[in-house]
């Protein structure tokens, strides 16, 4: 279990894990001096917490002033757990409280790893590179401070060097955007469906967005 509190002006406070959940008291020793109000976030993965065990962990919340409180968990006996005691709680996948676990942590690595598609609503966002093993559905948006790569069809909206990085690129198996983005430029997609089926770049040549065959170069 990870928990991140955060203060009401949305300023990083702490980003920590609770093993033992028979054993809070000493878990929230540590913040005897948090000023709230605070808001708070649960993410789980994998496991199925009793309702004493999350009244409990509710209690603690209260105590520092914790306002708002989300429970975000692969498991759908947590999920029904945390709304009978009234607390906001959400269904995700493995994969995606991963991600928002890596967005929300300071100490994360810039590049981020996604592995399965994204779906039509979803963003997914990344201080260095971006990775994507799976496809982006018409309506996602993925977005990288440097280059995106997608190992999969891309079919939403993919944002490049998107602090202003023209050497900035995106990649894909199959590239027919909805949108591309690279630094301040913007290309729409093409009407047609690609008729070749091979990995396809997107680069700022010339002041303009072009898309060219990917080659991979063999350095052996």
């Amino acid at each position: 279990m990870e928990i991140v509190l955060r203060n009401t002006k949305s300023k990083y406070l702490e980003i920590f894990s609770l093993i033992d959940l028979d054993n809070i008291n000493e878990t929230f020793k540590k913040f005897p001096s948090v000023e709230g109000p605070l808001e708070a976030k649960i993410f789980i993965v994998n496991k199925s917490i009793s309702s004493h065990q999350l009244s409990k962990l509710k209690n603690h919340f209260d105590k520092i002033n914790v306002r708002s409180l989300c429970i975000y968990s692969n498991n759908r006996d947590t999920i029904l757990t945390g709304k009978s005691l009234k607390i906001d709680s959400a269904f995700f996948r493995e994969q995606e409280i991963n991600n928002k676990l890596l967005l929300l942590n300071p100490k994360k690595k810039d590049d981020i790893f996604h592995k399965g598609t994204v779906r039509s609503g979803e963003r997914i966002s990344s201080n260095g590179n971006l990775c994507i093993i799976g496809d982006v559905n018409p309506g996602a948006i993925v977005s990288a401070k440097k280059n995106i790569y997608v190992w999969g069809k891309l079919l939403g909206i993919a944002i490049a060097g998107k602090s202003g990085d023209k050497n900035a690129s995106i990649s894909s198996l199959y590239l027919n955007p909805l949108q591309l983005r690279i630094a301040d430029l913007i290309a729409v997609g093409p009407k047609d469906k690609p008729k070749n089926y091979y990995p396809e770049i997107a680069i700022i040549d010339k002041q303009m967005i072009i898309i060219k065959p990917l080659i991979i170069e063999n350095k052996n």
